[in-house]
């Protein structure tokens, strides 16, 4: 997969995992039996000038208002299954990694997953996830940290 190999050539270490299928976030938690508030979930917004990869925890939701503010943007909205589809071409759909710089999006990282060790999150197909640490996982995409769950 793209996401292991860059991993890989940019020398960051993390552990691997083949399960079976994990079609949500918090399907892949009881899987790989960790909390939700450990699973990185990405969601996909579009505003007028872009997508954008919001990453938050598998429990919570995003705040579309919030995210709007963040992108100067008078709204956005959830990406649709066929946007998602051609922005990540290479990964089963509903599976891709959260990591926006990959295919050029701005990465904005929910303040709660900031204080985390560890993330574990999918890598492009429903029976591939990572466990990566937290800080390496910033350094890799560069986010912006915001609150942009529903609390």
């Amino acid at each position: 997969m793209r996401f292991e190999a860059m991993l890989k050539e940019k020398g960051m270490p993390f552990q691997r995992s083949v399960h079976p299928s994990a079609y949500t976030s918090q399907g892949l938690a009881a899987l790989e039996h960790v909390s939700g508030y450990h699973v990185a979930k990405p969601v996909i917004v579009k505003g007028r000038k872009e997508f954008a990869m919001c990453v938050v925890s598998a429990c919570d939701r995003v705040d579309l208002s919030r995210i709007a503010e963040l992108l100067h943007e008078p709204q956005v909205r959830l990406a649709t299954e066929t946007e998602m589809a051609n922005l990540f071409w290479d990964c089963e759909l509903g599976a891709e990694p959260p990591v926006g710089s990959i295919w050029g999006l701005k990465t904005i990282l929910d303040e709660p997953l900031h204080g985390d060790e560890y993330l574990v999150m999918q890598s492009g197909r429903h029976t591939d996830s990572v466990r990566l640490r937290r800080e390496d996982y910033e350094r890799l995409c560069d986010p912006v940290v915001a609150t942009i769950s529903l609390q």
